[in-house]
């Protein structure tokens, strides 16, 4: 983690099947890019769920978290204001993001949290 990190943002969300690839691809060229230029934004980076194999009591079970989102992505952020800033409300709405992307998405989560 970021040494001058406060806070971590988490955003998690499903998206449309036959719109995945547009997700991952805007995601990753256009949506974290302009994230980055946001003042006090440290870092990001991108999670896609899969199964946890976890030994618990003796046995290894198989887990899958049912109900929550298949993509996430956290932020690195120096302080709990970064995301309600005015850098940070023009970056979400450039490129294809809130058209053709924020649409197609669901089940989304956004959490904060305070470094310990």
């Amino acid at each position: 983690m970021h040494p001058k990190a406060k806070f971590l943002l988490t955003a998690a969300m499903d998206i449309d099947p036959d719109k995945e690839a547009l997700f991952n691809e805007v995601y990753d060229k256009e949506h974290i890019p302009e994230l980055l230029k946001v003042p006090g934004v440290l870092a990001v980076h991108r999670y896609v769920s899969v199964p946890l194999n976890m030994s618990i009591g003796g046995a290894t079970k198989t887990m899958v978290a049912e109900g929550e989102p298949k993509y996430s992505a956290t932020y690195e952020l120096e302080n709990a204001d970064v995301p309600a800033s005015a850098a940070w409300a023009a970056a979400v709405e450039m490129g294809r993001w809130p058209a053709q992307v924020r649409p197609h998405t669901r089940n989304r989560r956004h959490t904060l949290r305070a470094v310990m």
